[in-house]
């Protein structure tokens, strides 16, 4: 090539290719934070991951304390990672939770002592039909025990009194009703993490309530019904409340969109500020337009994240993406990570915000 660069032209290649790609050393024993900050200097989604491990560290590190919003999504109960989710709650690595049904349905029928089973994708499933077996990719569960659940779910709500409940409320309730400590629920109740499950209809959980629904038909009795806005309001109030807010998405779905829903909700407040961190692991593409993928640029384009946020993505499926981060974290930020929020509610009002410890009242919304 005959071609010469000028002056102006080689500073620009020099200043462009200074940042050679390393590839990762695995000649001696490491942790998984060493593992993954090996990663930061990789390419394509190990470069990724460690972008988001980046992201978290600054958002843990942050003294302001943001409020830690963690989105769930997709079958992580089935793939093994409820000791992961519950592990971050109870380490103080996250703030609010909030989740499809079947994650937090798939976590209480575990806490009555059922199991997901290793299957396969090839099965027959018209043979597993016959057997009560039902599949999630290459895991089992039994129908039978999802029966007992299911009704379990419904019959705790006939110990609460007649009326509407956000799914924070009923979820909080229910934990209380579990005596299992390695599950999410329990320890959401215990912790007073609060759970939120917007389309807690469209789950296992709806299924029992369902149930509770007919039951109280039949006995021409009042029952429980779950109000969906009161949700909205409840965690708008706790965006409002907090100094920042962060999110954290594993995989996307109605989750991610009621978490960033909540930043536009908080004009009603007279608030307008998105999340100051996010990350998300997905594997969902972005060219269909979808929510799942939408980048968290977009996201920024409707004020659900700030334009100076701490963000990072990787399309990595989180049965890999989600150890790999906690554990970093885990190492990086022992438990107790930070200290804990108090949250105290009168009925669907949001009275006090505060860290463990704050006799100072309310934190302030700076």
């Amino acid at each position: 090539m005959s071609q010469t660069l000028n002056a102006a032209q080689c500073r620009r290649k020099r200043q462009i290719l200074k940042d050679p790609v390393k590839s990762i050393d695995m000649s001696s024993p490491m942790s998984v934070a060493q593992l993954v900050d090996g990663m930061k200097d990789m390419s394509i989604q190990a470069r990724n991951i460690g972008l988001c491990a980046d992201v978290l560290d600054k958002m843990m590190r942050d003294r302001r304390r943001p409020t830690v919003f963690l989105g769930l999504a997709g079958p992580l109960i089935a793939a093994g990672l409820r000791n992961v989710i519950r592990d971050l709650i109870a380490g103080g690595h996250v703030d609010v939770v909030v989740s499809t049904g079947a994650i937090l349905y798939q976590d209480i029928y575990q806490a009555h002592g059922h199991r997901h089973y290793r299957g396969t994708p090839t099965a027959d499933d018209a043979a597993l039909r016959d057997l009560y077996i039902d599949r999630i990719y290459d895991t089992y569960v039994d129908e039978e025990r999802f029966w007992e659940t299911d009704v379990w779910c419904g019959k705790m709500a006939d110990g609460l009194a007649p009326g509407a409940y956000s799914s924070r409320q009923y979820l909080d309730y229910l934990g209380s009703c579990l005596e299992d400590d390695r599950s999410i629920v329990r320890t959401c109740h215990k912790l007073g993490v609060p759970m939120f499950c917007p389309a807690l209809n469209d789950s296992s959980i709806g299924i029992g309530l369902t149930h509770h629904r007919h039951r109280c038909k039949a006995d021409k009795r009042a029952g429980i019904l779950i109000d969906s806005i009161q949700d909205n309001y409840e965690l708008t109030q706790i965006v409002v409340k907090s100094r920042k807010t962060a999110a954290v998405y594993v995989a996307g779905g109605t989750p991610k969109n009621y978490i960033n829903d909540s930043v536009v909700m908080g004009y009603i407040f007279g608030l307008d500020r998105g999340h100051a961190y996010a990350v998300q692991v997905t594997t969902a593409v972005t060219a269909d337009g979808g929510l799942s993928s939408s980048t968290l640029g977009e996201a920024q384009s409707w004020g659900k994240i700030r334009a100076d946020a701490d963000c990072a993505m990787a399309w990595v499926e989180p049965s890999i993406a989600l150890p790999l981060l906690a554990g970093y974290l885990f190492e990086r930020h022992p438990a107790p990570a930070r200290p804990r929020i108090r949250f105290e509610w009168q009925a669907d009002v949001l009275a006090r915000l505060e860290l463990s410890g704050n006799t100072q009242g309310s934190r302030k919304r700076e």
